[in-house]
């Protein structure tokens, strides 16, 4: 199977920056998605960003010009560059990766959906 394990959420005052990272391991095959969420307390989980296989990236109109989600040189990680935070951006944030991996049977490939821990994420005013 497949595991993500976040880092970076913290405490930060308003107009300050985080990094979030999240890093997949496991029989990786190939990656189609990779994505953010935040879920705030007394709300549903949202969408933040996310980032296709060819690169291709969208936001929430709420993150917009603030929030930068990429890639890295490995390609099973991700990060969040969060810049001019704000109180409402206070949530748990979760990393979620889709794809498929190997399953240990021969030439057997099996999609996969995982979500990572998630990592808090403080804004004070």
């Amino acid at each position: 199977q497949v595991h993500l394990v976040e880092s970076g959420g913290g405490l930060v005052q308003a107009g300050g920056s985080l990094r979030l990272s999240c890093a997949a391991s496991g029989s990786i095959f190939s990656i189609n998605a990779m994505g953010w969420y935040r879920q705030a307390p007394g709300k549903q989980r949202e969408s933040v960003a996310n980032i296709t296989s060819d690169g291709s990236t969208n936001y929430a109109d709420s993150v917009k010009g603030r929030f930068t989600t990429s890639r890295g040189n490995a390609k099973n990680t991700m990060y969040l560059q969060m810049d001019s935070l704000k109180p409402e951006d206070t949530a748990v944030y979760y990393c979620n990766v889709a794809g498929t991996y190997y399953t240990g049977r021969r030439y057997d490939l099996a999609g996969f959906n995982s979500w990572g821990q998630g990592t808090q994420v403080t804004v004070s005013s």
